[in-house]
């Protein structure tokens, strides 16, 4: 097996199309290295990206925030301008794993894993983040829903490298947040995950809300219809209740030894509930 520091990225995509099939990339590492231990994991070339410029780099934009694909996750608490920005997203990369996981694990490596439990994956969907690719065939950019097409499929071509998360300028009034459930207080895989962003208007009543949900099917659920119960109100009880329900009817979750369909959707629907207000009061304290 090969291992290789490209400097740039049209290094590092000629190496990877010159070996598509047993080829991997290496940002962080914390998935990657788990999976070089199994017996059964075989590989030509592994490309460590962390040497190229701009990889390890959060830029703020007019236009909002680029995240380097090798940004590890602690780097963005870091960030006072990003965390007032996006409280959801950075709150989601910081429960991958522990303390000295997030110190290498990035939201690019949790994205192109493409596991449903990812933590990062509904918060990057809810604030309709998009990712810049870079392949043989040229460069470009795409929804972060789009990525992950199933469990453990990405849409990525081969050759092509996720070169960096875009994250838009919120709307003046928006707030997001993410919450889950795990059986354990922290270190453990979403059992349910929840995203929810929203933007107040003047008067406090929600003038546009996105809702994603995580571990509850085989990619990220966008429940459109039940973020447009939000739209309009102020979050009266009775909108939370409707809004409630139709969260747990978009899951579509399966029974595995960390919980049953029944349960699922309904911790959807209570995450997602909570997740609103959160979202809600965080918008009022942004202008």
């Amino acid at each position: 097996m090969r291992y290789e520091r490209p400097e740039t990225l049209e290094d590092a995509v000629g190496l990877l199309s010159a070996t598509p099939e047993r080829s991997h990339i290496l940002a962080g590492g914390t998935d990657l290295l788990v999976r070089m231990k199994n017996d059964d994991f075989d590989a030509d070339l592994v490309v460590d990206i962390k040497r190229i410029a701009g990889m390890g780099e959060i830029a703020r934009t007019d236009a909002g925030f680029v995240i380097g694909a090798a940004v590890p996750c602690a780097k963005l608490a870091e960030d006072a301008a990003l965390v007032a920005a996006w409280p959801g997203v950075v709150e989601a990369a910081n429960l991958i794993g522990s303390t000295q996981i997030q110190s290498r694990c990035t939201m690019t490596g949790n994205l192109c894993n493409a596991g449903p439990a990812a933590d990062s994956v509904p918060a990057l969907v809810a604030v309709d983040a998009r990712v810049k690719i870079v392949g043989p065939e040229g460069n470009r950019i795409i929804p972060a829903r789009d990525v992950p097409v199933g469990p453990g499929q990405t849409s990525l071509a081969p050759g092509e490298i996720v070169a960096a998360i875009v994250l838009p300028e919120p709307a003046p009034q928006t707030g997001s947040a993410y919450l889950r459930f795990i059986p354990r207080t922290e270190m453990d895989i979403a059992v349910v995950g929840t995203a929810v962003v929203l933007t107040r208007d003047a008067d406090g009543t929600v003038a546009s809300a996105r809702v994603a949900l995580g571990a509850v099917g085989p990619r990220v659920i966008v429940p459109d219809d039940a973020a447009q119960m939000l739209v309009g109100t102020t979050l009266d009880d009775d909108t939370l209740a409707r809004f409630e329900a139709a969260c747990s009817d978009a899951a579509t979750p399966i029974d595995d030894k960390r919980g049953t369909v029944a349960f699922r959707k309904e911790v959807a629907g209570v995450l997602a509930r909570r997740a609103a207000k959160i979202a809600y009061d965080r918008a009022g304290e942004t202008q």
